[in-house]
């Protein structure tokens, strides 16, 4: 299997195919970056629906048997993209890691790092689960910086001091898959990440007999 895995920034990269490498190690794995996109969202650009039409589109022709999203900010763009390329699987990041925590608990608490992904994320949850969410300042900059460590402790104190009423935490980026474990420890609650979510549903979906 060909999967391809679309980009708008390459920190949601590594997260995801260190997932593919736990979850499927098997599959053929290709990355497709569109850098602009970040910026066209920050620039409040209308045409970014059919941009990730544009490239989904060469994702399929390269050819590609399924494809996955990283970035959590542009839902309806990617639903506009999965009605347009059915029947091939393309799934977002995070409707794989919504269905899971819904499973696990009635009241999620969801953090994120890059503001934009709560003004759209929250209403993919089904109503009444979504407990909490958090926007955590600054550790999406340091993650870029390349300080991880500093990255993970600010996600961790944020669900620490807030998301304590909670059954189940979700983070909502793939870029925050490093600091699962340290939110677990903070917490002591489960704690669900994008990359192995959907990894294992893609695969569910197109290797069925396998899983």
């Amino acid at each position: 299997m060909r999967i391809a895995l679309i980009h708008i920034q390459m920190i949601s990269a590594a997260p995801m195919l260190a997932a593919f490498e736990r979850h499927w190690p098997e599959a053929e794995v290709f990355n497709v970056l569109d850098e602009d996109l970040f910026l066209s969202r920050e620039r409040g650009h209308d045409h970014v629906s059919e941009r990730f039409l544009s490239v989904a589109s060469y994702a399929v022709r390269a050819p590609a048997n399924g494809i996955l999203f990283t970035c959590s900010a542009f839902g309806r763009a990617i639903e506009a993209t999965q009605r347009m390329l059915a029947p091939v699987p393309v799934l977002k990041p995070n409707e794989a890691m919504i269905e899971a925590a819904v499973a696990r608990g009635r009241r999620i608490g969801l953090l994120a790092t890059f503001a934009p992904t709560l003004d759209t994320m929250p209403e993919e949850f089904p109503r009444g689960t979504l407990a909490a969410k958090v926007f955590v300042p600054g550790a999406f900059k340091a993650l870029n910086e390349g300080d991880t460590g500093r990255h993970d402790r600010l996600i961790a104190e944020a669900a620490q001091r807030d998301l304590g009423g909670c059954d189940v935490i979700a983070l909502a980026q793939s870029s925050m898959a490093s600091s699962a474990s340290a939110v677990a420890a903070a917490t002591g609650k489960p704690v669900l990440t994008s990359p192995d979510t959907a990894v294992k549903k893609l695969r569910r979906l197109l290797e069925p007999a396998t899983v």
